[in-house]
């Protein structure tokens, strides 16, 4: 450990030491085996430092937060078929103003979304733009639909993945559900490696099938036009109808085509990844973005039109096309593995912004503080592994295929369009002063909540019978947990808050025979009753805590130093983010300095109300006794604070 000098803090009092820890290391064979296989497949770890060079250029944010919208561009024009060949070649004609009516609403939804970027530089999630205008109850509506859609998306992506793969290779489609969980578990520890290790991952499939898919899209119609591989192609039959074409069945099409928008929102939650200047930087990706998936995803409708390609259970409508342009050629296999790759990678898009949007829930309390904690690449890791084991036990309840899971898919993403364009649209009408600028604000914002909030009523009301209810009911129940966590931690809170009259002294007792540490997360009520514990049984107490940030640790000490203890407090900083390492070191040099003299650490815990409530609490007393328990010539003892309902 690295011990900063109270001359090297000016403001500090000589009774507060500051300690900076280093990467602490396991001493026995077993915890070295699991340090170096953890280092191999996660990464050596970060100091919270170098987080700032973990930001994206946009090259490689294109890449992490598209993926997902431009990958929808491989399975949304077969969603609009699957509706519209129900009603046979009368209702195959609507396929091209289907077409053009998304990519309208991607415009609008795009330069919507631009104004929502400048507004919120630090990053404009639903969750935060709609919690800033609407309030707390509308902002964890948004946050329970994206995280429903988050959810959706891997399970979706990854299925389409394997559909391409077993599409090239169809003795694969009994081992589908298998390869999907492999997907997913794969693109899970990509992401634990942090933010920009995946995106220099992920960049090269992305670009591979944007690439392929212009030279595809070339070809077509020069192919229309009567020149190169394939100049005739047969057009496929159209299959009888199977029912008559009503208003309702091209408005389900409609609604099952927009599933191309999902993922356009994720430039915006993921502002801050970006590298300076974010705001402006983020705004030009959005548009990169934007006119890429209109591009291909009009190309491929219209194309599917021309050559009169229809759905089939055992090829995806991509493949079908490629193969009428360029046959079984090698281009053919190379369009369908980075077709493959990038909805496999997709999901990465997902596992950007879901741990992000639980960091800020957790934040302001509506999620276990868990998902608060940075791994050691810097990346959020609970959010990261909770999003892996949600879809992975979806991709094996829905049997990994696209078709069940699409009728679940893009009401929940409406819904935080449609919230997050009408925050904004009232933030232009009651925070920005009148002129040209909020008028044109008012307007595209306006424009986009109106013609987001129309489609997500579409979707509900075609998609309900098919599966949209269960989202239905997932997303206030959602809510409802949210809120319960929230006044959960509102009250444990209030409970442990310290006395606004100061704290009470109490005299020292004589000196006893062990020296005593007590280690505090912040001074609270439940540290304070652990403190007076160990002053009334040694005169020799001495407090310890572990920060992440040098900034945290300057806030304690000054509530220290303000409550007038009169104890020694020693801070270490922890770049690494590691607390229980750092604290047995700690403990352990303090033991050595007493000769051999029995240590009692006193660890604060306070008890929730309900044994339900345990799991929203990190546990740390827990952790930290039991890397204690073999350790001779330490006793350790719990105080613990119990909070009543």
């Amino acid at each position: 450990m690295r011990i900063v000098r109270s001359s090297e803090l000016p403001a500090a009092r000589p009774t507060t030491e500051y300690v900076v820890a280093d990467l602490s290391r396991p001493g026995s064979g077993l915890g070295r085996l699991y340090h170096r296989v953890r280092q191999a497949v996660i990464g050596h770890p970060l100091q919270t430092s170098q987080a700032i060079h973990e930001r994206l250029t946009k090259v490689k944010a294109l890449a992490v937060l598209s993926s997902d919208a431009l990958s929808s561009t491989a399975y949304a024009t077969e969603e609009i078929l699957l509706i519209l060949v129900l009603a046979g070649s009368v209702a195959y004609r609507n396929l091209l103003p289907i077409g053009l009516g998304i990519a309208a609403l991607l415009a609008i939804v795009v330069f919507s979304y631009r104004q929502t970027i400048h507004a919120y530089p630090q990053g404009g999630g639903s969750y935060i733009v709609t919690k800033d205008n609407l309030g707390t109850l509308p902002s964890l509506v948004a946050a329970a639909a994206l995280m429903t859609d988050y959810t959706l998306t891997v399970a979706v992506s990854i299925s389409a993945g394997v559909a391409a793969i077993t599409s090239a290779a169809p003795s694969l489609q009994s081992y589908a559900v298998e390869i999907a969980v492999v997907a997913i578990l794969v693109v899970t520890l990509v992401n634990l490696r942090g933010i920009r290790e995946s995106g220099s991952i992920f960049a090269i499939p992305t670009y591979l099938f944007i690439v392929g898919m212009v030279v595809l899209l070339l070809l077509g119609f020069t192919s229309w036009l009567g020149i190169g591989l394939h100049a005739h192609p047969v057009h496929n039959p159209i299959p009888a109808a199977a029912q008559g074409l009503t208003l309702f069945l091209i408005l389900r099409a409609f609604a099952s085509g927009c599933t191309a928008l999902t993922g356009v929102e994720a430039i915006s939650d993921g502002v801050p990844a970006f590298q300076e200047p974010q705001a402006d930087n983020a705004a030009r990706t959005l548009l990169w973005m934007g006119g890429i998936l209109g591009t291909v995803f009009l190309g491929v409708t219209v194309l599917t039109f021309h050559f009169h390609l229809v759905p089939s259970p055992n090829e995806t409508v991509v493949s079908q096309l490629a193969r009428s342009v360029v046959g079984r050629s090698p281009f053919y296999y190379y369009i369908q593995a980075a077709t493959a790759g990038i909805l496999l990678l997709a999901a990465n898009t997902s596992f950007s912004d879901f741990p992000r949007l639980a960091f800020f829930l957790a934040r302001d309390k509506f999620l276990p503080h868990q998902f608060m904690y940075r791994g050691d690449r810097l990346a959020y890791s609970t959010g990261i592994v909770v999003l892996g084991l949600i879809s992975g036990t979806l991709v094996v309840i829905f049997h990994a295929s696209v078709t069940a899971l699409i009728p679940l898919y893009a009401v929940g993403v409406f819904v935080a369009f449609t919230l997050s364009q009408a925050s904004m649209t009232y933030r232009w009408v009651t925070k920005e002063p009148r002129g040209h600028r909020r008028t044109t604000g008012m307007m595209i914002n306006g424009l986009g909540a109106l013609t987001t909030g129309v489609v997500a009523l579409v979707i509900i009301a075609t998609k309900f019978l098919t599966g949209a209810w269960i989202v239905m009911i997932i997303v206030p129940a959602a809510v409802w947990q949210l809120l319960k966590i929230h006044r959960h931690y509102e009250r444990v809170s209030d409970q442990l808050a310290m006395p606004s009259t100061g704290v009470e002294r109490l005299p020292l007792p004589t000196a006893g025979q062990s020296a005593v540490i007590v280690p505090i997360d912040t001074l609270n009520r439940a540290s304070m009753v652990a403190i007076e514990y160990a002053r009334q049984i040694s005169a020799d107490v001495s407090v310890v805590h572990v920060a992440d940030e040098r900034e945290d640790a300057e806030g304690l000490r000054r509530r220290w130093e303000q409550s007038g203890i009169q104890l020694p407090l020693t801070i270490i900083e922890s770049p690494y983010r590691e607390l229980v390492g750092p604290l047995v070191r700690y403990i352990e040099q303090q033991q050595e300095l007493k000769a051999g003299q029995l240590v009692t650490v006193v660890l604060p815990e306070f008890v929730p109300a309900h044994l339900y409530e345990i799991p929203l609490h990190n546990q740390t007393a827990w952790r930290l006794r039991t890397a204690l328990w073999t350790h001779s010539g330490i006793a350790v003892t719990s105080v613990p604070y119990r909070l009543h309902d």
